[in-house]
């Protein structure tokens, strides 16, 4: 039996392909959505570029025949308006709410006897639905479980002479334990776990080697554990171009991703600018609400990167006069630059080394803009924490950052680590762990 899918505003506004991604079944718009489309096709953010790219979809489908009908589609479905102002709404719903004229819509069409679900990214919307008896589900393409997320690295046991051997040679075939490529292996002997060795799966050999920026100090920042080791060596690795790090609070994230981005770009000069970025996410606000230029408006939600600036620069100079003075250079000479997410895109960015934080708030299509900007000798680091979520439209298993790491964990120029332990402060790490 074909599956009648109701679809909320929600999940176009996520994903406006999400139209096409229910195979040969029919896919019903309520009317109320169109009406929120043409209020969200305005704004000028992911979301306003979503809604513009739904109605353009259904513009193209509506050549092919009347929409209020049922209209063929290419995957073997079809795809329907419903207008949905003489539908009867429940008693004890709001009858001017466009979330329950959705919802009046598939009950609707479940008295018929259709086979319906509504999908929805609104929990309260599939609450009410199961409330209804219409069955309900989440919008899951490119979901990835966060409990599901690739690691980055493992732990692997082996005899002491093959450590011992491989500590002599510099390299190993890899044990066939389903190794991605760059990732990392702690490595422990049988006899003795206390004997260990760190490697990396490198993709051009297709052998263990050992981790060539072990004793890297970048901008005298040291790794205080071993995730942090790992992270270190993604960062300085020239040959990896994209790097993510995932972490909660005071895993050193960001800090490590500017330690390491000041050491390529100041000291050795592999890039020609350290460029950070960040979504603006202000419950819901934008950045034209605060006064100023676009300079002063960004040092407000940019603070965090200046934080760790400073901290870095405590370690080098202990007068903070000079601390400020060389931040000071570093973003007047342009050496490092600070820039919005809004403002990358239809850029074209070569040879810099480009860090997004929070890159947990993005959307999967965000990501992909935001990533296919990188020019020529361009490393892209993406930071965040999938677990502390502002935007109201994704959750820990929905957004970009997870997405990337599960598309792209075994690609030669992918690395990716889980950083774990907080390294912030004894009251940081005990606030993650009890709050």
């Amino acid at each position: 039996m074909r599956k009648t899918f109701v679809i909320d505003t929600n999940v176009l506004l996520h994903n406006h392909q999400s139209l096409f991604s229910f195979k040969d079944n029919e896919v019903v718009i309520p009317l109320g959505v169109i009406e929120e489309l043409d209020r969200f096709k305005g704004f000028n953010d992911e979301r306003g570029r979503e809604a513009r790219s739904a109605s353009r979809e259904l513009d193209n489908i509506r050549a092919t025949g009347h929409l209020y009908e049922g209209v063929p589609i290419a995957n073997g479905g079809s795809l329907q308006v419903l207008i949905d102002h003489d539908m009867e709404i429940p008693y004890g719903f709001d009858k001017n709410k466009v979330d329950n004229r959705i919802l009046a819509c598939a009950l609707h069409l479940k008295k018929q006897g259709r086979n319906v679900y509504l999908i929805s990214k609104d929990i309260n919307a599939r609450i009410k639905a199961d409330a209804l008896g219409i069955p309900t589900q989440d919008f899951e393409t490119n979901k990835v479980h966060i409990d599901e997320l690739y690691p980055g690295w493992r732990e692997v046991v082996l005899p002491a002479r093959d450590i011992e051997l491989f500590l002599a040679s510099r390299s190993m075939e890899a044990p066939d334990v389903g190794l991605y490529l760059n990732e990392f292996v702690l490595m422990k002997a049988e006899e003795n776990e206390n004997k260990t060795a760190l490697a990396k799966y490198c993709g051009t050999l297709k052998k263990l080697v050992p981790l060539y920026h072990i004793s890297a100090r970048p901008w005298g920042v040291e790794p205080l554990n071993l995730q942090q080791k790992f992270a270190i060596e993604l960062l300085l690795c020239n040959e990896i171009q994209l790097v993510t790090l995932v972490g909660r609070a005071g895993t050193g994230k960001t800090l490590l991703a500017l330690a390491c981005g000041l050491q390529k770009t100041i000291d050795e000069h592999v890039y020609r600018k350290l460029l950070v970025s960040r979504p603006i996410m202000p419950l819901g606000k934008d950045i034209g609400y605060l006064p100023g230029s676009k300079d002063e408006k960004l040092s407000h939600w940019m603070q965090p990167i200046f934080d760790n600036l400073e901290f870095v620069m405590d370690r080098l100079y202990s007068n903070s006069d000079d601390v400020d003075k060389k931040i000071k250079f570093l973003i007047e000479s342009q050496k490092v630059q600070i820039e919005a997410i809004t403002y990358i895109r239809g850029r074209s960015i070569p040879k810099q080394f480009l860090i997004v934080d929070e890159a947990q708030n993005l959307t999967p299509h965000e990501v992909k803009t935001i990533i296919s900007r990188a020019g020529e000798g361009t490393k892209v680091v993406l930071t965040g924490d999938p677990y502390q979520i502002d935007n109201p439209y994704l959750d820990s298993s929905s957004n970009g950052l997870n997405f990337v790491i599960n598309r792209f964990k075994d690609k030669s120029l992918f690395g990716h680590i889980i950083l774990h332990k907080s390294e912030r402060s004894d009251l940081s790490a005990l606030a993650s762990e009890l709050l």
